[in-house]
């Protein structure tokens, strides 16, 4: 229960002080949701550049109908299976603004597919509030290393395997031909949808609000500062290995992992890319010129694990336990026990 204090009164809180929480809620999350949208111009951009200039039409083409297309979709196939509550609910008329902002606008940004509810669904069988599966800790996927990039690059994977390579990417004798993209100017713009990673990530704290709506106080709130960190250093490690790897891993755990682990992240899922592109190469395997099996799937995965390993007691408790005393939740395998003080 929030508490405000005038002048030595305590007021408890009021419906016109959770309406204000989730106004503020709202906004936080649409303004997430609009960095997310700046990630598909930044898409467009890599793509286009990284492909042969008679492909840079189609490449822009699909990146709009990827938008509306998607939006559609997913308000008329999606939306309702996913949140609503029986045959005869509406979730845009019995939700809050904020529950409708945030179970409609982000997820459709993201791409959210319909595993989602499972782990970010107070209700979904791997939530973080679980204690009947998965070793009694539920599974921990912050904004979606493995509901949003392990399953779209599952879906990347066999989409290549049935499409097979592209059109002189192997020669006569099965060795791999260096495919360069056209323009170099679109590829180093387009990689600057890191941008919209400060959206995607942070903006994610707003599903831990849904999982937990009563969960308003600074414990709660410690996670977003965090998260812009671990984000920022996971992606630059990675960076000067290769790219974007690293952003996808640290989606997972970014908001329970110290600063130093969001570098070995970085490091390590970089690692984890370049190990499967060698892999992809050996085994004749063409996707796309983003690697997107290799870079969402095996990168995804990683940030999985890397959270079961890394993940801080202390800061699991302050993101989905609202920073309560007295809780113990499961923590990373090679993390010490906190000892948690008031």
């Amino acid at each position: 229960m929030i508490r405000f204090v005038d002048e030595g009164l305590d007021v408890h809180e009021s419906k016109s002080s959770r309406a204000s929480y989730d106004s503020i809620n709202a906004i936080y999350l649409l303004f997430s949701a609009y960095l997310v949208f700046v990630m598909q111009l930044g898409f467009a951009m890599l793509y286009a550049g990284s492909v042969r200039a008679k492909n840079a039409m189609n490449i822009m083409l699909r990146n709009v109908v990827d938008v509306v297309v998607g939006s559609l979709s997913y308000f008329l196939f999606w939306f309702a299976f996913a949140f609503g509550d029986g045959v005869d609910s509406n979730p845009f008329i019995e939700k809050s603004i904020h529950h409708v902002s945030c179970f409609f606008i982000f997820p459709y940004r993201v791409r959210l597919p319909d595993c989602g509810p499972l782990v970010w669904s107070s209700n979904g069988w791997f939530n973080p509030a679980s204690t009947s599966l998965l070793f009694g800790s539920g599974s921990i996927d912050f904004a979606g290393s493995g509901v949003v990039h392990l399953v779209g690059g599952i879906v990347g994977l066999w989409g290549a395997l049935i499409e097979g390579p592209r059109v002189g990417r192997f020669d006569a004798f099965g060795k791999p031909v260096q495919m360069r993209g056209h323009n170099m100017t679109l590829v180093v713009l387009g990689t600057f949808l890191w941008f919209g990673w400060f959206g995607f990530n942070p903006g994610s704290f707003n599903k831990i609000l849904v999982l937990y709506p009563d969960s308003f106080d600074q414990g709660n709130w410690t996670a977003v500062g965090r998260t812009i960190v671990t984000t920022t250093l996971s992606g630059s490690t990675a960076g000067i290995v290769t790219l974007f790897g690293g952003f996808v891993a640290i989606t997972s755990g970014c908001s329970v992992v110290e600063p130093w682990a969001a570098i070995a992240c970085g490091f390590f899922a970089a690692c984890v890319l370049i190990g499967l592109n060698i892999i992809a190469i050996k085994l004749q395997y063409d996707d796309d010129p983003l690697e997107a099996a290799q870079v969402h799937g095996g990168c995804g995965a990683w940030g999985l694990i890397f959270t079961g390993l890394f993940a801080k007691e202390e800061f699991v408790i302050q993101t989905y336990n609202s920073g309560n005393i007295g809780i113990t939740r499961l923590y990373g395998l090679l993390m010490e026990k906190q000892s948690l003080h008031d």
